[in-house]
């Protein structure tokens, strides 16, 4: 039977849905054809100065003249960039306002009780930007004989007081990180958190604390200098920038990877085409070689993946550091 010899009723009835489909389908093109239609700002948690406020800059910059439009930088710090997450909740679901996802951020609702919002409810993945290694190094003069991970191990299990190590902060990501390599190495260390990566190197370099689990930009000018020693990296390969120091996972522990990110974030109910513009965008920033070496000179690397991905890299990481965090007690500074 053709549609010409259908009753009445039916060919209302398709003619209603092809309308309704075709109505709820148009406000999608018109996401996809008219955005950008205004400037973009990109919230950064953190001040000016530091790895998230670098490669924000560097790759809002280059998303912008992908986009032909201006990307600017807000920066918004407090609380672990919880102020930053609720200011972009608060953000029309358009696509013209960003927050740049730090793992700080991400872990700041199992750290302090007021941070209400809900990572994987309030917000939408666009896409991971960079990548930022953390690397556990010594003081050589304090600890000349302890040249790996397993040496660290061994050194700690025969003090008769624990050693010290230091991290940026009260549940800092250096901090995690060392308090899941003590439960899976059975060893024991304690913490002497700092308030910021700079003070914690500064006594790590001067010899009141001979042990850290820093992040690659604070440690590797030191690392260079041979005023620090690395002994392991955090990342599941070797960075080609330290290729003779040995991942965790090559020292013992198979399958460990503890790397700190940075991701872009929009409000939830950000249109998917307008994801998908903004995700394309970054992944052509991403593959600029000029953005590459701009990032590895800081001390991160591009590392793009997918909305779909990223926010299922949200996920793990909430739901792993976030048990962490519970079964230790641990609560921010």
């Amino acid at each position: 039977m053709t549609d010409l010899h259908r009753p009445a009723s039916t060919l209302t009835r398709r003619s209603l849905t092809a309308l309704a489909l075709g109505t709820a389908l148009a406000p999608l093109a018109g996401w996809a054809q008219g955005f950008p239609s205004k400037l973009i700002t990109l919230y950064v948690p953190f001040p000016p100065g530091g790895p998230t406020d670098t490669a924000s800059r560097i790759v809002g910059q280059k998303m912008g003249e992908i986009l032909k439009q201006t990307v600017i930088v807000e920066n918004r710090p407090g609380a672990s960039g919880s102020i930053a997450a609720a200011a972009l909740a608060r953000m029309p679901a358009d696509g013209h306002s960003l927050m740049m996802l730090a793992t700080p951020t991400l872990l700041a609702p199992h750290l302090y009780p007021a941070v209400k919002f809900d990572i994987n409810k309030d917000f939408t993945a666009v896409g991971t930007t960079y990548d930022l290694p953390i690397v556990v190094v010594v003081n050589p003069t304090q600890l000349p004989d302890v040249r790996t991970l397993p040496e660290l191990i061994a050194k700690a299990k025969a003090s008769k007081t624990p050693l010290n190590y230091t991290s940026s902060g009260q549940g800092s990501f250096g901090h995690l990180t060392m308090e899941l390599l003590k439960i899976q190495g059975g060893f024991d260390m304690t913490h002497v958190p700092y308030k910021g990566g700079v003070p914690a190197i500064t006594d790590l370099l001067g010899g009141q604390v001979p042990v850290m689990y820093a992040d690659m930009v604070a440690a590797l000018p030191h690392i260079q200098a041979g005023k620090l020693r690395a002994i392991a990296v955090g990342s599941p390969q070797r960075l080609p920038f330290l290729p003779d120091v040995k991942t965790v996972a090559e020292q013992g522990f198979p399958g460990f990877s503890a790397v700190s990110w940075g991701g872009l974030l929009a409000p939830a109910g950000t249109p998917a085409a307008v994801v998908k513009t903004l995700n394309d965008a970054l992944k052509q920033a991403l593959a600029d070689a000029t953005v590459q070496d701009k990032l590895k000179n800081a001390g991160t690397f591009a590392a793009w993946q997918s909305p779909a991905d990223t926010a299922a890299r949200i996920r793990s990481d909430d739901q792993q550091w976030g048990k962490l965090i519970k079964d230790k007690g641990i609560a921010g500074s």
